[in-house]
């Protein structure tokens, strides 16, 4: 099996991983932590991490803004070797050697996608059911209220001052719901998430859409030789 490094790359790499490998085509405007892919020293994709959609996505679980974050893409080139699972686990364990105080990472799977969290469900996280988006369209495209609010401040989350002072045609738009998938680092956490969390969703066969090109089950959560910085783009840390 080819050699498999992860490590932090820049804002570049991440950006050609995220428009040329993920189904969204589109980077996060938030702050990130951008861990790249690399087997045999080349990049075949980047992992990300940051605030989400959602700036209060630690307080239902009583943790700190600073003690939880969304794993918000995996951009990952389908014609590699090692599966999904394993590149997530190991960039786990990167993201809390660079943000110790982390006890909490968020993830969704989106089943308009035809998503059901298989990646999540084989590294360990936990499931917490389903919830329904609130999206609106302006201009033609359907975009989350998080984004239309740091774009056009509080006015850009309420339907009325859309239509009044960007598009009189805004309107809202019903999502198909996003599965929740939470992955604990604090042991103490995950026993009172466990009182909360349900069943893995399955699928009437055995699929593997979150990680097209793999047979599921292909490799497993150890990590791999000592990291080497071997990104391909010139930049800045991956964080920032």
């Amino acid at each position: 099996m080819k050699d498999l490094r992860l490590n932090f790359c820049s804002h570049e790499a991440a950006r050609h991983a995220v428009l040329r490998w993920h189904y969204s085509r589109a980077m996060p405007a938030a702050k990130l932590v951008r861990i790249g892919v690399w087997e045999e020293r080349k990049f075949v994709g980047a992992i990300l991490y940051g605030s989400g959609a959602n700036r209060h996505l630690s307080r239902p679980f009583g943790l700190k803004s600073t003690e939880g974050c969304e794993l918000v893409r995996v951009a990952l080139a389908s014609n590699r070797e090692h599966p999904t699972s394993r590149c997530l686990a190991i960039s786990l364990k990167i993201l809390k050697r660079q943000s110790p105080g982390l006890q909490l990472v968020v993830s969704y799977a989106d089943t308009k996608e035809g998503h059901l969290g298989t990646i999540y469900q084989a590294t360990n996280w936990l499931y917490l059911g389903s919830s329904a988006q609130p999206y609106l369209k302006v201009r033609g495209k359907i975009e989350h209220p998080r984004s239309l609010y740091d774009r056009y401040g509080r006015g850009g989350q309420q339907l009325a001052w859309l239509r009044q002072n960007v598009d009189p045609n805004a309107e809202r738009v019903a999502m198909k719901p996003k599965l929740k998938y939470v992955y604990c680092f604090s042991r103490e956490l995950r026993r009172e998430l466990e009182a909360k969390s349900k069943p893995y969703p399955k699928r009437g066969r055995s699929d593997t859409s979150d990680t097209p090109g793999l047979p599921p089950g292909k490799g497993g959560a150890t990590p791999t030789r000592p990291l080497q910085p071997l990104s391909p783009f010139k930049g800045a840390p991956g964080h920032g």
